[in-house]
């Protein structure tokens, strides 16, 4: 199984119990914060495993997808193969992968949701193959 309840729940904890405010308003511009983040997300990980392998991938892929905000990509990237009518340029949708037309909020919340589902899967890669 990729997903159980104690890797979601050690997500939610590392993610946002965690989380300093200054490290959710600096990690997308500033290294030291997100790799701050990424080694406190890290931690309660150490309850499912010792594999440092697992722990590294971990960690990694959390600082990097945080860091430079890698899911406004991947939003961005799967509509380019919707019909034409709902591609739009990367300018009209740097903010969070949707389209600039979305109301801002709507925009975050979407963008929330499928950053957490890339680090959860990533997360339960490395747990599944890593340890």
């Amino acid at each position: 199984m990729l997903i159980v309840a104690d890797q979601l729940l050690l997500h939610l904890v590392g993610d946002y119990v965690l989380q300093s405010h200054w490290m959710a308003t600096q990690k997308t511009s500033r290294s030291l914060p997100a790799a701050l983040h990424a080694l406190a997300y890290s931690l309660p990980f150490l309850l499912l495993t010792r594999a440092p392998g697992a722990l590294a991938a971990i960690a990694i892929t959390h600082f990097v997808i945080d860091r430079w905000r890698l899911i406004r990509y991947l939003v961005w990237f799967k509509d380019q193969f919707a019909p034409k009518a709902f591609r739009h340029p990367w300018a009209e949708c740097r903010k969070t992968g949707q389209h600039d037309s979305l109301p801002d909020w709507l925009g975050v919340w979407l963008m929330i949701i499928a950053d957490n589902t890339l680090h959860l899967v990533c997360n339960g890669l490395a747990l599944k193959y890593l340890v």
